[in-house]
Parts: C-alpha cells; sequence; structure tokens
C-alpha cells in the first residue's frame, strides 16, 4: 500500500490529535494514532480511552482502502523536523510503515488497527450549535478554578449547564467558584424550556478542547448523550466521556448582591498589579494577604514565615466601615485577569464572608473567593 501527503497538511492534523496521546500507557497501542484511508479520504484518530480526537485530510487516490496505527510521538517529531513545502511518501510493508521524503527514510513499527481502542458511539440527546468564539471566552473565564486530583472527582472538571437558551460553565475547587453565561445557542435540539441539563466535563478534555478552539465566528455543533459529549468542527470531531456525578448547588454559594453590604470599586488593572507584586512574598502553599478596607482606601498586606513583609496602598470607591479580611492572593489574581472589564466590583456581606468579584456593568462572569483565617 502507497500513497503521499504533503507535510503542511499532514503535520496539523498529527498535531490536533497527539495532545491527547498519553507518552506512558498501559497499553501500548494507546502510544499510537490510528491511520485510516478510505474513500479519498485520510483519517488520523487519538485516544486515552476518556477523550477521542479525530481529524480528516483529502488524499489523491480514492481507490485507497486499509487502516494501521503508528507511534504518535515519532511520526510527529518526523513530520515536525522535516521541511515545509515536502511531500511524504508512505509504504506499507508487512507490519512497519515506511515513510521517505528526498533524501531521508524512516521505518516505524505499526500495530494492527483492529485492536485500537475506540470510544463507544453515542446517541444523541440533544444538541446544540455555538461560535468557537464563545466557547473559548466561556472556558476561558472559568477552567482555572477546576480542581486538580480532588478525592471529590466531580470537581475535577468543568460543569456545562444548559438552561432554556443559555449555556454557563461553573468551576469550583471548594475554596473559590468561577461562573460565566452566554445565551448564545442556536439550533438547540431536545433541549427542553425551563429544565436544566448538566454535563460535567473532564479536566483533560477541557485542556485539550480549548487548545484546538479559536476566536473565529464558526459555529460548532454539539451532540450530548448520556454518557459523552460530541464536538464537530469543519475537518475534526473531538468525543469525551462525562463525568458521573452531581456537581455542588453553585447558585447558593454565589452571593446575592443585594444582600451585599459591602461594594468597593476598583481599577482592574491596578488591583491586580498591587496584588501580584505582594505575592511575591506570599508562601507557596497558603498566599495569604490580608486586606484592610478603609474609606476609598485599600491597604494590602502580605508576611510570610522569614519575617518579611510586602505592602501595597491603592485608591478605590468604598464609603462603608472599616474591617480586614484575608484572602488567597493568588485566587483573587486568577479572577481579575479573567475579567474583561476596566473596573471591577467587590461585593461581601460582612468582614467574614466570600468576596463575589464581576466586572462593574457586566456580571455574565462571576468569581467567588472564600475568606482565609489569617
Amino acid at each position: 500500500m502507497k500513497f503521499s501527503i504533503a507535510i503542511d497538511d499532514l503535520l496539523p492534523a498529527i498535531q490536533s490529535v497527539i495532545g491527547v496521546v498519553e507518552k506512558r500507557q498501559t497499553l501500548p497501542i494507546l502510544s499510537n494514532i490510528l491511520v485510516n484511508v478510505s474513500d479519498g479520504n485520510l483519517k488520523i484518530t487519538g485516544t486515552d480511552l476518556e477523550v477521542e480526537i479525530s481529524t480528516v485530510i483529502d488524499v489523491e487516490d480514492k481507490s485507497l482502502c486499509f487502516d494501521f496505527t503508528v507511534p504518535a510521538k515519532k511520526i510527529f517529531d518526523i513530520c515536525k523536523n522535516l521541511d515545509s513545502g515536502l511531500i511524504l511518501n508512505f509504504e506499507l510493508v508487512d507490519n512497519k510503515l515506511i515513510l521517505r521524503s528526498k533524501k531521508s527514510r524512516f521505518s516505524l513499527i505499526t500495530l494492527a488497527a483492529d485492536n485500537f481502542p475506540n470510544l463507544d458511539p453515542m446517541s444523541s440527546s440533544s444538541e446544540f450549535s455555538i461560535s468557537q468564539r464563545d466557547l473559548k471566552f466561556l472556558i476561558d473565564s472559568t477552567q482555572f478554578s477546576m480542581a486538580n486530583q480532588d478525592v471529590r472527582y466531580y470537581l475535577n472538571g468543568l460543569l456545562f449547564e444548559i438552561y432554556n437558551e443559555e449555556l454557563r460553565t461553573v468551576a469550583t475547587d471548594g475554596h473559590r467558584l468561577a461562573y460565566a453565561c452566554l445565551d448564545s445557542l442556536s439550533n438547540p435540539i431536545n433541549i427542553s424550556k425551563d429544565s436544566t441539563q448538566q454535563l460535567i466535563i473532564p479536566r483533560k478534555a477541557i485542556t485539550e478542547l480549548n487548545r484546538l478552539l479559536s476566536d473565529s465566528e464558526t459555529l460548532l455543533n454539539i451532540s450530548v448523550s448520556a454518557s459523552h459529549m460530541k464536538i464537530i468542527f469543519d475537518h475534526l470531531s473531538f468525543t469525551t466521556k462525562l463525568i458521573d456525578g452531581r456537581f455542588p448547588d453553585y447558585q447558593r454559594v454565589i452571593p446575592a448582591t443585594e444582600l451585599c453590604t459591602k461594594v468597593i470599586i476598583a481599577d482592574r488593572q491596578t488591583l491586580k498589579q498591587s496584588l501580584s507584586r505582594i505575592a511575591v512574598l506570599s508562601t507557596e502553599k497558603y498566599k495569604a494577604a490580608r486586606l484592610e478596607f478603609k474609606k476609598n482606601n485599600l491597604i494590602a498586606i502580605v508576611h510570610n514565615p522569614e519575617q518579611e513583609e510586602a505592602e501595597e496602598h491603592l485608591n478605590i470607591e468604598y464609603t462603608g466601615e472599616e474591617f480586614s479580611i484575608g484572602f488567597n492572593v493568588g485566587y483573587l489574581v486568577d479572577a481579575l485577569n479573567a475579567v474583561v472589564e476596566d473596573q471591577v466590583t467587590l461585593s461581601l456581606t460582612d468582614a467574614n464572608s466570600s468576596c463575589l468579584i464581576s466586572g462593574l456593568n457586566n456580571d455574565v462572569v462571576r468569581y467567588v473567593v472564600m475568606p482565609m483565617r489569617l
């Protein structure tokens, strides 16, 4: 079996799937990508049994029909180190794949395609469309608050919540929470009015999906079943298993703005830079900072076990009674990085309550940070 394909077509295709291929696998075939050639298409698939990514590129010879698996990292590194514009010639000989381009020749061991695992075919229960830009905005606004290897496995992912034609993303690690919402779903199928559908997407799937997304207005078609979610791009499909668990009732965690008696308005960039500076002297484990709020003034202070101290004074809009409160300064900086407005609002009910952070005139993204004892 012989065929040829341009490096400039092959390299981006392999690059799009290689992120899900684990370097160290108990099953050797999971270190490979599946290559299927039929009907003038070359389909490349990578999987780790939780996430599966497939992409398709054209081949000239429409009579070819065969498949094989080949080590993902090796063929990726070969293509990456060949010059742009070259043609790569493929030849299957017994259980080896011979690659030739100009004066270069490589021989790679293949494994039978029959042994390559595929995610179970899903039967869609609901569908909708959303632009790449909007989906990327929702993920970028919330993914940093996902837990990492938490025993509460349902926190190690991102919640997608569909309500009417809204799509909400929520992430929490138990110490902070991020929420974002857009009402731009189109072509909803089997999505009931006034009913809520929740999906928990695993952390790795979110990381890989965000890597594939761009700021384009191109619509993505998303299908959902009881155990999987599938996203169709132009020449690529992304499928992930869902985390089977119940996400916490995040609505109870977000403070009601009408109950917040302490409202502070600050310049986002100034506040972020001040907190980033004092964070330099915080301890890696706790990153605790004390915030002292006075009339139109904030004093942010960090101490560490080496008896070092950092202090920042900045102007804010605040006219309430004086109070002080402790927070993880890293969590505050993460939230301020994700807000896109120039001015932010920090809202609290009292000196021991969690802090609600949002843009001054836009609350489609909201962040909740729990206080720390100092």
